[in-house]
């Protein structure tokens, strides 16, 4: 066998299989998570206490790893209970970028220390940003009423806050907890795999004078430009945490990789296009600002204090 392909056969196997284990373990979590902490009652709980409705918002971000699809009948849902756009935007900033299926895929590729760090930054940023957009001018431009566009959801198992009828068992509740494991298993793993193999193929074949001329070194221009362009790559968590271990070894700056990951996955343009159905303009200018500022600030973090 060609020793090229060796090293990328190689690359490939030991990046899928840590990452699938964590991915299946992380899944059995939500499938048990969603079926016994009801997410209607969740949201029913934002709009009764706006004073600390930034905070809740966040946390219910962390406890939902939604894919971008889904953000949009949950966020409908809170602006149509009376959620402050706060709130919501605190949501919304904290559901793609900490996460704990997020913070799992990165404490497997970096350990504990940074993904503590990477999740004070992300969800001190949630928070944070749904305060000021709260005590901004903009603090009304969110879609209500007829304004909401029409998102329809069906199914138990969707992520929804739609429930249906009839006392479930306890042997009924674990059947449903597994079945949405499952579903959410098989719908990530696809990524994980696809990340692996690109992992596998960059580590091969990707030259390491490339990597350091556009985002290597030390400097802030390498951590804007990966804040930049993680927005048009639309980078998945599940595809981004592999290929990332093989760019920092090639010459990517630790900071770098972090703004890519927090640029890619929290503002990618179809997350902009699909949080456009309950934000209005102008809170979706300050959604990509919040984003795009974290991603910078705590790639400097990264960069310089850690």
């Amino acid at each position: 066998m060609d020793a090229t392909l060796a090293i990328a056969l190689n690359e490939f196997f030991y990046v899928a299989k840590g990452l699938v284990v964590i991915i299946a373990i992380v899944s059995v979590l939500t499938g048990l998570m969603r079926e016994y902490i009801p997410q209607d009652k969740l949201q029913a709980t934002l709009t009764k206490h706006d004073k600390w409705g930034t905070l809740l918002g966040a946390l219910f971000g962390m406890l939902t790893p939604f894919c971008s699809a889904a953000v949009v009948p949950v966020t409908m849902a809170m602006a149509s209970m009376g959620a402050s756009l706060g709130t919501v935007m605190s949501f919304i900033i904290s559901a793609p970028l900490c996460n704990f299926i997020v913070l799992a895929m990165i404490y497997a590729a970096f350990g504990l220390k940074i993904t503590v760090v990477y999740f004070l930054i992300t969800f001190t940023a949630a928070v944070l940003g749904g305060f000021l957009i709260a005590k901004s001018p903009w603090r009304n431009e969110i879609k209500r009423g007829d304004e909401l566009e029409d998102t329809k959801t069906t199914g138990c198992s969707s992520n929804t806050v739609k429930t249906c009828g009839g006392t479930p068992t306890s042997r009924s509740r674990m059947r449903n907890a597994m079945a949405g494991a499952w579903s959410l298993f098989k719908r990530i793993i696809p990524y994980v795999l696809l990340g692996a193999a690109i992992s596998g193929f960059s580590a091969a074949y990707l030259p390491a004078d490339l990597v350091e001329k556009y985002v290597g070194g030390d400097g802030m221009q390498s951590i804007v430009v990966a804040s930049l362009i993680g927005i048009p790559l639309y980078l998945r968590i599940e595809m981004a945490i592999p290929l990332l271990n093989v760019l920092i070894a090639k010459g990517m700056g630790l900071g770098a990789a972090l703004a890519l990951i927090i640029g890619g996955t929290g503002a990618s343009l179809p997350e902009i296009a699909l949080v456009s159905a309950v934000l209005k303009r102008k809170a979706v200018i300050a959604f990509v600002g919040i984003v795009l500022t974290t991603a910078i600030i705590g790639g400097a973090i990264f960069q310089y204090v850690i």
